[in-house]
């Protein structure tokens, strides 16, 4: 075969990834704090960006001449400020954005685990990805954060909804020592659920590291660190609940009451001494620091919710015409117009990027308001099953993009301050075509029913089924059997042989 050399002409499509599609695309993650911050660079870059301080329609201008030349380029820029507001909405047309560049969603993506709190939660890791250059050995010095420590055992311990808002409502009212602070029945109004169900949650609470976390006293303190020990017994139980004598040095009345001799309360005092009374001290504390949120919602008169993006966080920049008028004029040669070109486009770029922001996120966000209104209505539990794929179907998005707007995005409501992505959750379907069943809840009552069996009526994963079935829950035995075992609950076989063992 003869080796010659010709020419073709092909057509292809490629995707390219432009410097300013990226920028887009990170402007699209960041919170209106950390927006904040970026505008702040590109201030310092870009000669042409100004910020827009006192809400000014136009700038003020050092000559007439100048004014007058840039004032009808001027009145076609848009402040990002002017989009706070949920009415003014661009088209999924106007929006690049909207495509899936990591290719992250090519299947069924049910709900993360969400990383949000109520009331001052502040991650400690908003941002998204990380600014160019830096390291591991950068990390190393950090200290640790006591709420992202909590935060984390929360998403692995507590996978109701509920139950994990309760909780994130909770870990915010820790105070520097670990103690929780407030009223339980404030929290059971505020969330709209029962009191018992906060205190059970608080008691899941209890469990976590460092030990004696979420106490209200400081013999709770000390009760919950030895029960981490295994160390709780009656005598140690009556030594804490009379920790008065134990500061008074009344060892007659210890012994007394606990039902010990003096060699036992030497070792027993001996035990506490050897506890840590303020547990958290260990950690970093950022409760002090509340989260800014930065969409704003309230109700009107008529009943009808108002999303907005909240103004106070929200940077304001334009493009000073003016100024690029006049050193147009006074460029000297190719490379400083060049260089103007440049910084022009760059700077008109972020301006329609950060209108592009706004619109997104208020869609995003809007419709988030809309298929949660039992919850913000009704309290906790009325939350409702809901996925990313729901919100990029209904306003007419790709997931990726859902994804990217409710990381770092908080939303302040009539009961609390949470972060966008906390309101997805997994969901199963009604058996009888009626609303979905959250995963969670699914989880929960297979939980109680087994809780509730007795030792001649074990339930088998079948039965379980069929329980479910009638309780209008569709869902397969081996869905049963994975959330089972994700309760750590034993099978019916060995549940059987535990309850005959015990009853003889």
């Amino acid at each position: 075969m003869a080796v010659t050399q010709r020419m073709d002409l092909r057509q292809s499509q490629s995707l390219v990834m432009t410097p300013q599609l990226q920028q887009a695309i990170k402007l699209l993650e960041l919170s209106n704090l950390e927006l904040s911050d970026y505008i702040e660079r590109e201030l310092e870059q870009n000669p042409l960006l100004e910020r827009d301080e006192e809400g000014r329609s136009d700038f003020e201008h050092d000559s007439e001449g100048d004014g007058a030349q840039a004032e009808s380029a001027n009145a076609d820029l848009t402040d990002s400020a002017d989009f706070a507001t949920s009415d003014v909405l661009a088209a999924s047309a106007d929006l690049p954005l909207d495509t899936d560049y990591d290719n992250l969603w090519s299947d069924d993506s049910a709900a993360v685990a969400p990383s949000s709190s109520l009331n001052g939660w502040d991650s400690g890791g908003r941002g998204g990805s990380a600014d160019e250059g830096s390291g591991l050995e950068q990390t190393l010095g950090s200290a640790i954060n006591l709420r992202d420590h909590l935060l984390a055992q929360l998403g692995l311990s507590i996978t109701d909804p509920t139950d994990r808002m309760i909780g994130l409502q909770l870990i915010d009212m820790i105070d520097e020592a670990g103690y929780l602070g407030g009223d339980l029945e404030q929290v059971a109004e505020l969330l709209g659920c029962t009191v018992a169900r906060v205190e059970a949650t608080l008691a899941k609470l209890q469990e976590f590291d460092p030990a004696g976390i979420f106490a209200r006293s400081l013999a709770e303190c000390l009760a919950l660190q030895l029960r981490d020990r295994n160390r709780l017994d009656p005598a140690m139980q009556a030594l804490l609940d009379n920790l008065h004598l134990l500061a008074s040095r009344d060892r007659e009345a210890l012994m007394r009451v606990c039902g010990i001799d003096g060699e036992d309360l030497v070792e027993m005092v001996a035990e506490i001494k050897a506890l840590n009374p303020k547990p958290a001290l260990a950690y970093e504390m950022v409760v002090t620091s509340p989260v800014t949120p930065d969409i704003l919602m309230h109700r009107q008169s008529a009943g009808e919710w108002i999303i907005e993006l909240n103004s106070e966080t929200l940077p304001r920049v334009l493009v000073n015409n003016a100024y690029v008028a006049r050193i147009s004029r006074e460029a000297k040669g190719k490379a400083e117009r060049d260089y103007i070109t440049e910084r022009l486009n760059s700077a008109n770029w972020l301006v329609k990027s950060l209108h592009q922001r706004a619109t997104t996120i208020l869609k995003v966000a809007t419709e988030i308001v809309r298929q949660q209104e039992a919850f913000f209505l009704h309290g906790v539990q009325h939350l409702k099953p809901l996925i990313r794929r729901d919100i990029a179907t209904a306003i007419g998005m790709h997931e990726s993009t859902v994804s990217r707007v409710t990381t770092n995005k908080y939303l302040a409501t009539p009961r609390g301050v949470y972060e966008l992505k906390y309101f997805f959750t997994a969901s199963l379907a009604h058996a009888n075509g009626g609303d979905a069943h959250s995963a969670e809840a699914v989880r929960s009552r297979i939980k109680h029913l087994i809780e509730t069996e007795t030792a001649d009526a074990i339930l088998s994963d079948d039965r379980l089924v069929e329980l479910l079935h009638g309780d209008g829950i569709t869902i397969a035995r081996r869905t049963v059997a994975k959330y089972r075992e994700s309760l750590r609950i034993p099978s019916s076989v060995q549940r059987r042989r535990d309850k005959t063992l015990r009853i003889g």
